[in-house]
C-alpha cells in the first residue's frame, strides 16, 4: 500500500480525525473487547482523555497497513 498520507486521503473518509473506541470497533469490524485491548496494549497508539480513549485516525490506518 501507499504512504500513510496517501491512505489517509482514501480510507475512512467518513470518520473524524480522532475516533473513539466504538468507532474503532466499527472501522475494523471487530468486537468492543478487542478494540479496547488494541488501545490498552498500545498496539494502536491512542490518547486517554478523562475516561475515554481518543485514537488518531492515522494510527488506525498505520495499524492496518503495518506502518506503525
Amino acid at each position: 500500500m501507499g504512504t500513510i498520507k496517501e491512505n489517509y486521503d482514501l480510507m475512512f473518509t467518513s470518520y473524524p480525525d480522532l475516533v473513539d473506541v466504538v468507532q474503532l470497533k466499527e472501522m475494523l469490524n471487530i468486537g468492543i473487547t478487542l478494540a479496547y485491548r488494541l488501545v490498552r496494549e498500545k498496539t494502536i497508539p491512542s490518547l486517554k482523555v478523562g475516561r475515554e480513549y481518543k485514537i488518531p485516525k492515522r494510527n488506525v490506518i498505520a495499524y492496518l497497513t503495518n506502518q506503525n
